[in-house]
């Protein structure tokens, strides 16, 4: 059974970092493109960012270009985020994503997700 599971998530005051953790488990992804994405109360789900197996290239989001870096350890079979100068419409639930589907990383056609892990950022 193919799991990918989130950690890292929650308050943090505007200005702060945090780091979200994504670890897979029964396939390897190592040849994959992974990402995460968000959703916030009310809104639709949306892209923050992905990296892709050949050569690491990465998209992110015009709304956190700068401030979020996306990795991955494929040895680990985990990808991360790291979130930094976080503002309060950051706050969302993220959402890990391996395996897309077609060609453009920026949209949510990925046959696997996580659970999500919350974060929250206060101003």
């Amino acid at each position: 059974q193919v799991q990918l599971v989130e950690s890292g998530g929650g308050l943090v005051q505007a200005g702060g970092s945090l780091r979200l953790s994504c670890a897979a488990s029964g396939r390897t992804f190592s040849t994959s493109t992974m990402a995460w994405f968000r959703q916030a109360p009310g809104k639709e789900r949306e892209f923050v960012a992905a990296i892709g197996w050949t050569h690491g290239a990465t998209y992110y989001a015009d709304s956190v270009k700068g401030r979020f870096t996306i990795s991955r350890d494929n040895a680990k079979n985990s990808v991360y985020l790291q979130m930094n100068t976080l503002k309060p419409e950051d706050t969302a639930r993220y959402y890990c994503a391996g395996t897309m589907t077609g060609s453009n990383p920026y949209l949510p056609s990925y046959n696997y997700w996580g659970q999500g892990t919350q974060v929250t950022v206060s101003s």
